[in-house]
């Protein structure tokens, strides 16, 4: 049984994670050309067009896309709940609500740890060649970046922001726990 439950929470995990992806290089205007995002897009199309049909979008916010976050965040949150034995009942619904934003926040912050790093690690790399991703990571990372930048100046060459953004997610996701 836990084998399946694996299994399950894993491929939900990855539909959210797309979910959520598609969702951020939105917010951030990233170039949906990169064949990454292409690819995020073309895994959620299933769900958020026909969403977009019934639900316009709210100035800059797609509210399809918004929609379709929470709906498979709800959904990933109730099979796991119904899969551990934990049904939701009419007391619980409080418990799986906050199960379900905790995750969402986890989540979120876990995608810009791990977007930081790959990001960081592509500076090491000759900045002359193209590799597809990494725009996209400059887009999703650099924001956050330049206002800490803006705090903490590099100091002679060396950019000490993206250690302090890294320290902070991690703190941020120790209080989540």
């Amino acid at each position: 049984m836990e084998a399946i439950r694996y299994i399950v929470d894993m491929l939900l995990w990855l539909l959210l994670l797309a979910f959520v992806l598609r969702l951020l290089f939105q917010l951030v205007r990233a170039d949906f050309r990169d064949p990454m995002a292409d690819a995020i897009v073309r895994v959620t199309n299933w769900l958020i067009m026909p969403l977009r049909k019934v639900l316009p979008p709210i100035g800059k916010i797609d509210t399809a896309t918004v929609v379709a976050v929470l709906l498979v965040a709800g959904i990933r949150t109730f099979i796991m709940m119904a899969l551990a034995g934990a049904g939701v009942g009419v007391g619980d619904w409080l418990v799986f609500l906050r199960a379900t934003l905790l995750d969402l926040v986890g989540l979120v912050l876990r995608i810009y740890l791990f977007a930081m790093l790959l990001y960081w690690l592509t500076s090491f790399v000759s900045s002359s060649g193209y590799a597809p991703g990494v725009r996209l990571l400059a887009q999703l990372c650099e924001p956050i970046l330049k206002r800490v930048r803006r705090i903490i100046p590099p100091i002679g060459q060396i950019d000490f922001s993206f250690l302090w953004v890294s320290i902070a997610i991690g703190a941020l996701l120790v209080l989540l726990r």
